[in-house]
């Protein structure tokens, strides 16, 4: 129990310089760029930066999800010969109304609209009822089971894309969570003006291609012709343009986008990527309309339409769009990011100052010395040249502590300098044990070898134990808190782990060592 070989010493010794090492990027700048030089992240608390609320519109959502009905519709009718006076969503009754020409066809139309019933949810109940009126028409109503459902997918991919997205801009260690049914928090850490990113969430970024509609006439006053819709330009709003409603290639079908330069003109682009489908479904468009023009829309609006010279066969395009460097940069994150399912509107904002930041982290690291001090002198009044030893070890404790998420490049929160300072009166527990169980062998007559022996051996489970079921507490912490409440248990946990370490190893080490030194007849403890 009190033997070291020259290998385990090493060892231990090896472990504490590493840990005082992964420190040093804390407190200066990195020599060479190609050092790993890992550091912990300062939380919006302490730092400073933006909080953002943001709401999914929900209303989007069935607005697309009865859109897309209304096309299923249509095809479901066209092979019976089932012809329709009025086929219309109403999206606040979460509906579509179909009136047919021939109110005798009620059944036949009701029979073709029935595949298009699916089920949603883990009780696998059907996603509308289809149900017909006495006057013949049909109405086509989502289940709130449906709506449910697609609500929830909404707004956890808005997470995973908002999250991409922030990704793409540098930011450090963002904090993206759910809040409510519909709202996601942003926090961002050293960002103090947001707008940049606002816009970038802000924007639904669903990009599409349709044929241009040659024939047509856009104006402000004209009905655009059936399958037609008038669009206006990204760069002129007054300007209208005509395009087919059907979809020919979706933005969804893109791999890849970068901003760049076109090499003849020198202006800024869009280069994007296929995927093997819409690669091919570009090279099939491209072949067969030649000389026709081809819009690309961006949320409503077309970014451009040009004429096809050649067929494209290769998957790889370029969108030009009078972009300055900062707004081809910015489409191109959000093709990479992809598309959100629904809009996002900022619902609240909150900018954190530095200054905040500064005095939470002056706070902190006054409640951190003194709790320290007060630690060191208890340790050292009650327990003598034992308790010094355990202080050595706190401080070995807190730099592996620093080291560790530094490595895991953690982010330290106001609660996580609370953790710390609740790990450093939790890691000398286990000091206390030690040393309170040698001075009852002691009393009991052992000698100082023997008393050491035991004093370790038996403290040991009792240790074990307390330590492991906090650990398992805090994991939970991490694993189903969120935000603040995460950096707690990270601290908490790590400190538990480097806690055991020096308690365990390091302590019985230097324990060792005295006593092969000094061969005491009578323990200091």
């Amino acid at each position: 129990m009190m033997f070291f070989t020259p290998l385990k010493t090493a060892l231990i010794l090896g472990a504490c310089l590493l840990g005082i090492l992964l420190c040093i990027p804390n407190v200066m700048t990195p020599p060479a760029s190609w050092l790993p030089w890992r550091t912990v992240h300062l939380g919006l608390d302490l730092r400073g930066g933006s909080y953002l609320l943001m709401q999914v519109d929900m209303q989007a959502v069935i607005k697309e999800r009865l859109d897309g009905l209304l096309d299923s519709v249509r095809q479901a009718l066209r092979p019976g010969r089932i012809y329709y006076q009025t086929l219309q969503a109403e999206p606040q009754q979460n509906r579509i109304l179909l009136r047919l020409r021939e109110p005798a066809q009620q059944g036949a139309a009701i029979a073709a609209l029935r595949p298009l019933i699916s089920t949603e949810g883990p009780t696998a109940a059907p996603d509308m009822a289809i149900a017909g009126q006495p006057d013949g028409s049909i109405t086509l109503t989502l289940s709130e089971v449906a709506l449910n459902a697609r609500a929830q997918s909404a707004v956890l991919q808005s997470i995973e894309i908002v999250r991409r997205r922030i990704d793409e801009t540098g930011v450090v260690d963002p904090q993206i969570t759910r809040q409510g049914e519909d709202r996601i928090v942003v926090q961002l850490p050293g960002i103090s003006d947001p707008n940049r990113i606002k816009e970038l969430l802000g924007r639904t970024a669903h990009m599409t291609f349709h044929l241009v509609d040659e024939t047509a006439t856009p104006a402000p006053g004209n009905v655009a012709p059936p399958g037609d819709e008038f669009l206006p330009m990204q760069d002129n709003p007054n300007e209208l343009i005509a395009i087919r409603k059907r979809v020919d290639v979706d933005g969804g079908d893109l791999t890849d986008a970068q901003a760049g330069t076109n090499q003849q003109t020198g202006e800024w682009v869009v280069n994007f990527t296929f995927n093997s489908v819409g690669a091919r479904r570009f090279a099939d468009i491209t072949r067969t309309n030649v000389n026709h023009k081809f819009a690309i829309v961006l949320d409503g609006k077309v970014i451009s339409a040009p004429v096809i010279r050649e067929p494209i066969l290769g998957g790889r395009g370029e969108i030009s769009g009078n972009f300055t460097a900062s707004s081809a940069t910015d489409l191109a994150v959000l093709l990479r990011a992809g598309a959100l399912p629904a809009p996002l509107t900022v619902v609240e904002e909150r900018s954190v100052g530095p200054e905040l930041g500064a005095d939470s982290i002056r706070a902190g690291a006054i409640s951190l010395a003194v709790g320290f001090v007060l630690v060191i002198a208890f340790m050292a009044t009650f327990y003598g040249l034992f308790g010094w030893f355990a202080n050595l070890c706190l401080v070995v404790n807190l730099f592996l502590m620093l080291g560790i998420m530094s490595l895991l490049q953690a982010t330290l929160t106001l609660p996580g300098m609370a953790g710390i300072l609740l790990t450093l009166g939790m890691a000398v527990d286990a000091n206390i044990l030690i040393n309170e169980r040698i001075r009852e062998e002691q009393r009991n007559g052992r000698p100082p070898l023997a008393a050491l022996e035991h004093g370790f051996q038996r403290a040991y489970s009792t240790i074990f134990d307390s330590n492991a079921t906090a650990f398992l507490a805090h994991v939970m912490l991490f694993i189903f808190g969120s935000g603040p409440v995460k950096g707690f248990a990270v601290t908490i946990t790590v400190g538990i782990a480097t806690s055991l370490f020096t308690a365990w190893m390091l302590t019985r080490l230097l324990v060792s060592r005295w006593y092969a030194a000094t061969r005491p007849r009578l323990l200091p403890v």
